[in-house]
């Protein structure tokens, strides 16, 4: 990744660049302490890789839709979102968080079996060790949420589901406890905001860190967006088929289609690729917080 990927902003310097995440440390001290710059862009990654082909607004969507979930959460889970001015080129897409000491573990929540989890279960009838009942198919609705973690992957690699007794031997036992139950408490809030709007929260993910001051957990990275999160449409859902997911599907179809091998540089996308993408996206937000993106 060339420097051209992410803007210069003025009183921050950057510091590393994920898949569609830039980070920036401030160029002095900052008022709030010890903070980060975190700015979403509108890069979108498949298969492990960087598209060449940018989603317009994506980055809004992401950050925009985390501090609105971060407000109805905040009674569960303290977040690590700073009140904080942020630069004019980036402020529909930044936003200003403290420094954590991150849980090396994704925490996952299902409440439907979709994905890796579905996979998992028409292998060994369980979810990561947890066995569940027989003759469920895909998108079938689970008897109760399950908490089921998995391993942060380097680049380029996948990340490992593990079970709970894995991830106890990675964090420690209290802080595995704190994080499947803090994980299924902000799960079960978020699919009932979803449902109210016409949305089923098929399964999500979160990330955790220990504020370094005062040791507490803490709520981080983006939550509940299209990209960390399988939203499907209440009105469409039936069990035994795959269920469309406000996200970033249209890529992956049309890559899977496409002549690209994966071994080489990714295609450029399609406009009408990009432009049904961004709908998806924006269609997510709208539903979810009842507003156009931008609005106030």
């Amino acid at each position: 990744m060339t420097a051209a990927k992410w803007p210069e902003l003025p009183g921050w310097r950057h510091l590393s660049s994920g898949k569609v995440r830039d980070l920036y440390v401030p160029d002095g001290v900052h008022p709030a302490g010890d903070v980060l710059l975190v700015v979403a862009a509108d890069r979108v990654s498949a298969y492990d890789e960087v598209l060449p082909t940018p989603i317009p607004d994506k980055g809004a969507v992401l950050t925009k839709l985390t501090k609105w979930w971060f407000d109805r959460l905040a009674d569960l889970v303290p977040n690590h979102f700073v009140d904080a001015p942020v630069p004019e080129q980036v402020a529909d897409r930044a936003m200003v968080v403290r420094r954590l000491d991150m849980f090396p573990v994704e925490c996952i929540a299902r409440g439907y079996l979709a994905g890796s989890g579905l996979a998992d279960y028409q292998t060994s009838g369980a979810v990561c060790g947890i066995a569940l009942p027989a003759g469920l198919t895909e998108s079938s609705r689970l008897p109760t949420p399950i908490f089921t973690p998995s391993t942060k992957a380097s680049r380029g690699d996948h990340d490992e589901n593990v079970s709970f007794e894995q991830m106890v031997d990675v964090v420690g036992v209290d802080a595995a406890n704190q994080l499947r139950d803090l994980t299924l408490a902000v799960y079960s809030r978020a699919e009932q905001i979803a449902a109210e709007r016409g949305i089923i929260l098929a399964d999500t993910k979160f990330e955790f860190g220990r504020d370094p001051v005062t040791g507490q957990i803490v709520l981080g990275d983006e939550v509940l967006t299209p990209d960390s999160s399988r939203f499907w449409d209440a009105a469409t859902w039936q069990v035994g088929k795959p269920a469309p997911s406000f996200d970033k599907q249209y890529v992956r179809d049309w890559l899977s289609g496409s002549d690209w091998d994966r071994n080489g540089p990714p295609p450029q996308l399609p406009a009408d690729v990009v432009i049904k993408t961004r709908d998806r996206y924006l269609e997510a937000y709208r539903r979810l917080t009842g507003q156009e993106l931008g609005a106030n």
